[in-house]
């Protein structure tokens, strides 16, 4: 006889993620990257903004490359996804879109929004 696990937390052969349970582990993914790399980004890009042409040259080459494009994507889709999926959030907390069938359009439209916003705010900055 073949025993179940105790714990849905068990990723594998036995749970499969969902997309409210994937779109709450990104939302505390971006917001600890946003707190973690994403404020000191914002306050060195502002110091050297404010700094001069050759901090604002030295800040820009640093974002020139592979690793700074990346980092650059990351944070716009962080800001991003946080900022869609917290107005997520604040409706819920109104007591609206709690159904399945809700939080998952809700989820599916956070996502789409997050990566065209991503996209738009990148096309506009290179």
């Amino acid at each position: 006889m073949k025993t179940r696990p105790l714990s849905p937390f068990m990723i594998g052969p036995y749970y499969r993620p969902q997309l409210t349970s994937v779109l709450s582990i990104t939302h505390r993914a971006t917001g600890v990257f946003l707190s973690v790399a994403g404020v000191p980004l914002l306050l060195w890009w502002l110091v050297a903004l404010s700094d001069g042409p050759e901090a604002w040259a030295a800040m820009k080459s640093c974002w020139s490359g592979v690793t700074g494009l990346l980092l650059g994507v990351a944070g716009l889709f962080s800001l991003s996804f946080h900022f869609f999926n917290g107005i997520r959030h604040l409706v819920w907390d109104t007591g609206h879109g709690l159904d399945i069938k809700t939080a998952y359009r809700s989820g599916w439209l956070v996502l789409a929004g997050s990566v065209l916003s991503t996209a738009l705010l990148l096309g506009a900055l290179l």
